[in-house]
């Protein structure tokens, strides 16, 4: 058998079938000619008494006789080890790709996860086909590992997945990068992979140890000043349009109640306990929970009760009158148009915040002051009203466990984010308190 070289596969001429030529460098490693001319680097090895041989590459450029010998030298040693280099082979052709993971997790995640949410499962549907699948899709999931997955994290932050496209009618398709979106997608992508453990398709989380990026909080509360403008504001709409009057009332139940967004829209008029003076939903992002309401969200609440109902039916407020409930919208906030919800919300409340910010900038010159240096209304967003609430109520003295309760948080550190608002109350305390101390040390 000669040492195989570069010239001497170059010379060797196809057959009528196959056959090889041995290496003497490297035990088991030769070149098959196939009668085609094709010709292929293998490595022929016994297993069980029986021989078995592996196809290691082509005999191309691309891939050469050093390169064959090296893969040759490891397969060799996994003989020694007792380890199957073809049934290796095989395996990983039909390993589990990410995709695959994915599309596992998505199935056959809702049966092993009852108590999540079908907006959670959205919300994951879309992390994975936005920014997983682009970039690690077609990775076998056993393959990744951690320097992989910090890769992929940095990449979507850099935009890598961002597009704008197309999609129908009148339709498109924006999908945008930045740090809190890739960490999300790392804890998504992690989800999946301790599903596949789980399930005994994985033995690793390759996501695990990764340092995810750290997102700063936006967190806006608003002033007495700016709240009052927001309220101006939404009563000139309701004056210029009418029509405007469900957006209005929306707004103004977010600010009174603390509530999510999507849980006042979709209110009922069934989940209001007007005896008991709360709101009991069957359904939010914590589960079912009760809202206590305020004197004024009632009487909000009164009022379009009354304003729903037909005018030969309009004595009283008793939920319980079958026939008005039947001749009303079952909403507290009904769609313009259909039988649904309001769902106009963020157009209208853009064009609310602009009104508003132009009344706080007129007040502010009015008083002599720099319009300039009043802080903009532009960029708060509807969740900021809930934000709003909390500082409101902390402010007047509430603890964290009691704002917690109001708002529906289900866990302590949630509720911790206003810890730092806490300061200015206590801070009032020490100011009275060490006033008195003063004034006594004086005498």
């Amino acid at each position: 058998m000669p040492r195989l070289t570069r010239k001497l596969i170059e010379t060797l001429e196809p057959r009528q079938g196959d056959y090889s030529v041995r290496d003497t460098e490297v035990i088991g490693l030769g070149v098959r000619v196939r009668p085609s001319g094709a010709k292929s680097f293998i490595f022929t090895y016994r297993r069980g008494g029986q021989l078995r041989k592996l196809t290691l590459g082509r005999v191309e450029e691309a891939y050469s006789l050093e390169q064959a010998r090296d893969h040759a030298r490891a397969a060799l040693r996994d003989v020694r080890e007792g380890v199957d280099p073809q049934a290796v082979k095989v395996a990983g052709r039909h390993a589990l790709t990410v995709n695959a993971m994915i599309d596992h997790y998505m199935t056959d995640g809702p049966a092993m996860k009852p108590n999540k949410k079908e907006s959670s499962w959205d919300t994951n549907r879309t992390l994975f086909e936005c920014h997983v699948r682009p970039l690690l899709g077609r990775c076998l999931a056993q393959d990744l590992t951690r320097l992989d997955i910090a890769k992929f994290q940095m990449d979507v932050s850099l935009g890598r997945t961002a597009r704008n496209v197309k999609t129908g009618h009148r339709k498109r398709s924006r999908v945008t990068g930045g740090k809190r979106v890739a960490a999300l997608a790392v804890v998504t992508l992690g989800a999946a992979y301790e599903f596949a453990i789980l399930t005994d398709l994985l033995k690793t989380n390759p996501t695990k140890g990764v340092e995810r990026f750290q997102t700063i909080r936006r967190e806006r509360y608003l002033s007495d000043r700016e709240i009052a403008a927001i309220s101006e504001a939404l009563a000139q709409f309701e004056r210029e349009e009418p029509r405007h009057a469900v957006m209005a009332d929306t707004v103004r139940l977010l600010i009174l109640t603390g509530c999510r967004k999507s849980e006042i829209l979709s209110l009922r008029w069934d989940y209001v306990d007007w005896e008991v003076g709360c709101l009991r939903l069957p359904d939010s992002k914590t589960g079912a929970k009760t809202v206590p309401l305020a004197d004024a969200a009632v009487e909000l609440l009164r009022r379009r009760w009354d304003e729903g109902r037909p005018p030969e039916r309009s004595r009283g407020h008793n939920s319980g009158d079958t026939l008005a409930a039947a001749e009303r919208s079952p909403f507290v906030l009904p769609a313009l148009k259909g039988d649904g919800h309001f769902v106009g919300l963020p157009n209208l409340w853009a064009k609310v915040k602009v009104r508003a910010d132009e009344i706080l900038r007129q007040k502010a010159a009015e008083a002599g002051k720099d319009p300039r240096d009043v802080r903009s209304l532009l960029h708060v967003r509807l969740h900021d009203l809930r934000h709003s609430f909390a500082s409101f109520a902390i402010a007047g003295g509430a603890s964290l466990f009691m704002v917690g309760k109001v708002l529906g948080h289900k866990q302590a550190r949630t509720t911790e984010i206003y810890a730092h608002l806490s300061d200015d109350p206590l801070k009032q305390l020490a100011n009275r308190t060490a006033a008195r101390l003063s004034e006594a040390m004086r005498f």
